[in-house]
């Protein structure tokens, strides 16, 4: 088993296949003529993560519920648009690509097969097992993601950082609470707050009309938090202009509900998962090529073996 220093990689499993699918050619299929390119990119993903970064302990982080019901109840906007239809007993399904639907449970599978752990809750998304889980760590922690909500748990004194997928495989980023400063010239522990009242029509939140990223990043400079805006902004404080302030007022009943909403939980109640890189021994290496084969998976599942292997030596 390897002396390294220990290191949690929390995968944000949704935010890497949906990369992964878009990213390898729907030409690569499995024996039976599916299309397996999601499976084999997911895998070559975590290789290269494995191989770049060398964490010691890695969990993938599972949507068990994508668009949770208490966060469309406080805002009912929240991924409405990704909402492809809606099943009987109310439960939302997304829209996403039939060809990547079928292959999901063929990633868990993979998973299974390399004894890399999948760990989600019941009502939570995956940016809040990946919280929850990075909150409960005693040990730096690397969040992988391609979405920007989750800067939020940037946290230096405790060693989390993003490693930032938005531009590419090869080209990683790591947000540190440096680089949100620079980027957007706020402290990490304010990002929620700024995302707050930004918005983000990606996710169907609104945000503050009038409040762009340079006036919530200019607001939260001055008064310190979302609290300290609409505190000055009732209090009439002649430092904010009478613009903003009616701004703040007009938003009054979204900036109520929206920080529950975009804030990440960190007590989703998931169940103890070590995360320990599984060692590649013969049963475990029978057990991937089993699967490789039925699948096609080929190169990719003979890499992140390779990879697996070399990480826990």
């Amino acid at each position: 088993m390897s002396t390294a220093p220990a290191q949690l990689m929390l995968l944000d499993s949704a935010s890497l296949y949906f990369r992964a699918f878009f990213g390898v050619p729907d030409t690569v299929r499995s024996p039976a003529g599916a299309p397996i390119n999601a499976v084999r990119g997911f895998l070559d993903i975590i290789t290269k993560l494995v191989t770049t970064y060398r964490p010691t302990h890695l969990v993938a982080c599972w949507d068990d519920d994508w668009r949770p019901q208490w966060r469309v109840d406080l805002i009912p906007t929240y991924k409405a648009h990704r909402v492809a239809r809606t099943v009987e007993g109310g439960s939302d399904i997304e829209e996403v690509p039939e060809a990547l639907v079928a292959q999901v449970p063929l990633i868990r599978e993979a998973l299974g097969a390399l004894g890399l752990p999948i760990v989600g809750a019941p009502g939570y998304e995956a940016d809040d097992i990946i919280g929850t889980l990075a909150a409960r760590a005693d040990m730096p922690v690397d969040v992988v993601t391609g979405d920007r909500d989750l800067f939020q748990l940037v946290d230096d004194t405790r060693g989390v950082r993003i490693v930032y997928t938005a531009r590419g495989m090869s080209n990683l980023e790591d947000v540190t609470g440096a680089v949100i400063s620079g980027r957007y010239g706020i402290a990490a522990d304010q990002y929620a707050d700024f995302a707050t009242l930004r918005g983000d029509p990606s996710d169907g939140l609104p945000g503050v009309s009038g409040v762009g990223e340079k006036s919530a990043a200019t607001l939260l400079r001055a008064y310190g938090s979302l609290d300290g805006i609409i505190a000055a902004a009732a209090a009439e404080d002649p430092g904010m202009t009478p613009r903003i302030r009616g701004k703040i007022a007009e938003a009054r009943d979204y900036l109520a509900v929206a920080p529950a909403v975009v804030r990440v939980a960190d007590d989703a109640p998931v169940a103890a998962a070590s995360g320990r890189l599984p060692m590649m021994d013969e049963p475990a290496r029978a057990r991937a090529a089993d699967l490789a084969q039925r699948l096609g998976l080929g190169a990719s599942m003979t890499r992140i073996v390779d990879a697996l292997a070399a990480a826990t030596v």
